[in-house]
């Protein structure tokens, strides 16, 4: 009997590297929420924003592309 290989889609790893790089920058964010630095536009809070938009996106990749089995695939194809 032969079996098929599945592979994983290289999107969602992509997805995996964005969700967390987006959950690190988040942290830091609001870690640094209190003490804001000099550099223009800062009041806006980029990171926190950058963080945010980074998990979703993440979390959209790796929802979207995650392993499931197909969906015509039968587990047990000996017992019909």
């Amino acid at each position: 009997m032969r079996e098929r290989r599945h592979m994983l889609p290289v999107w969602f790893f992509i997805g995996m590297l964005l969700t967390i790089y987006g959950v690190i920058i988040l942290i830091t964010s609001i870690v640094d929420w209190s003490q804001p630095s000099q550099a223009v536009l800062a009041q806006y809070h980029p990171g926190l924003w950058g963080g945010i938009l980074l998990l979703l996106i993440g979390s959209f990749y790796v929802l979207k592309f995650r392993p499931r089995r197909p969906s015509g695939s039968n587990p047990n194809p000996d017992h019909r």
